[in-house]
């Protein structure tokens, strides 16, 4: 496939930048190296200052260039991707994005995430030139977004603060569904937040997280680990019960359905085929809306793009609720920001104040 024409101009309009991006691009193939250099190419302010073959050159290079986002190969000979990681994370975190060929059972994308990683791209598993374009407009902007990461954000200590009650609450419970759409930067929060849940949660969870095909169950079960909630990959005809939360799998749209007997069950499809995410988390809330009404709450946290604004506008049309992260805590405010300015927020709060917040709601 070849690489897109594009109008620089419209990218000025649509995305405004006040300074190039300085990229240093991590893989031990030439081809890909070359080739990445290519895609980043296509944006006016993306430079790719430097490649390496492996860590432990990419780690002299970020601390002789200071680049602003390093895209990172995991499996390299020597130095690999994550012990670049461990060693730069220590000496000054950065953006990092992992663009990799992992197999769909490895789990070293989970621990990069773990290491501080803020996205990942899979690497086509054919090295055609044709197969390596396809990501290069999904390679742009999620280094766009990376970039623009507040890194006080990255290595923040984060502070939990007691329950509070949700504006105007009433006294007893009027959510019956939790909804929470996540992406850049979701990972780590998530891994913040669940946990901070009690056992006894009184309505489901469920979870729009955008990763790649193969990984929403690893990381079901790597946050299942360290909660009190069950935490699972969401399956079709799954009812949702209290106390458990559902990760939607990647490449499958959930929404939820009336069963025969009433009850409601979730239900996993490609469609729409139109949507730029699948999951979508315009698909889940707006299905919620559709189901639980008015006892639908939906939070929307950390993320490139405006995934949710829709669906958040039929919460609230049917007398549900949202709460959106504060800008000061997001990797990426730009999912939060949307549904701010289109003043669909009922609640802006730091992630900190987050699990206090949801459990005020309920």
């Amino acid at each position: 496939m070849p690489l897109s024409t594009h109008s620089p101009n419209a990218e000025r309009a649509t995305f405004p930048v006040s300074e190039i991006i300085r990229v240093i691009v991590v893989d031990d193939s030439a081809f890909v190296r070359k080739t990445m250099r290519q895609m980043l190419s296509r944006s006016p302010f993306i430079e790719v200052v430097a490649t390496a073959r492996d860590g432990a050159e990419a780690l002299e290079l970020v601390e002789q260039l200071k680049p602003d986002v390093v895209t990172l190969d995991l499996t390299m000979p020597g130095t690999d991707g994550l012990a670049f990681l461990r060693t730069q994370m220590q000496r000054r975190p950065l953006p990092v994005i992992v663009v990799s060929m992992i197999a769909k059972s490895d789990e070293q994308v989970l621990e990069a995430f773990e290491l501080g990683a803020l996205d990942v791209i899979q690497k086509p598993t054919g090295l055609a030139t044709d197969k390596v374009l396809e990501i290069a407009d999904e390679l742009v902007s999620k280094v766009k977004a990376c970039a623009a990461t507040k890194l006080s954000v990255i290595a923040a200590p984060l502070e939990i603060t007691p329950e509070q009650p949700f504006p105007g609450s009433r006294s007893k419970r009027s959510t019956d569904i939790v909804v929470l759409g996540i992406s850049t930067g979701g990972p780590q929060a998530l891994k913040f937040l669940v946990p901070l849940l009690p056992a006894d949660f009184p309505v489901p969870l469920v979870i729009v997280l955008h990763m790649p095909l193969g990984y929403t169950e690893l990381f079901a079960r790597s946050l299942n680990d360290v909660c009190s909630l069950e935490v699972r990959e969401a399956r079709e005809g799954d009812r949702p019960r209290p106390g458990t939360v559902y990760l939607a799998p990647a490449g499958h749209h959930l929404s939820f359905v009336r069963a025969q007997d009433g009850e409601v069950e979730m239900h996993l499809d490609l469609r729409p085929f139109d949507s730029p995410h699948r999951p979508s988390v315009d698909v889940l809330f707006r299905s919620a809306s559709e189901i639980y009404g008015s006892r639908s709450l939906g939070v929307v946290m950390t993320g490139m793009g405006s995934d949710g604004t829709e669906g958040a506008a039929w919460i609230k049309a049917q007398g549900g609720r949202i709460i959106a992260e504060a800008e000061e805590s997001c990797i990426v405010y730009g999912m939060p920001r949307s549904i701010v300015e289109a003043g669909l927020c009922d609640l802006t709060v730091p992630l900190g104040k987050m699990a206090s917040s949801i459990l005020g709601a309920l």
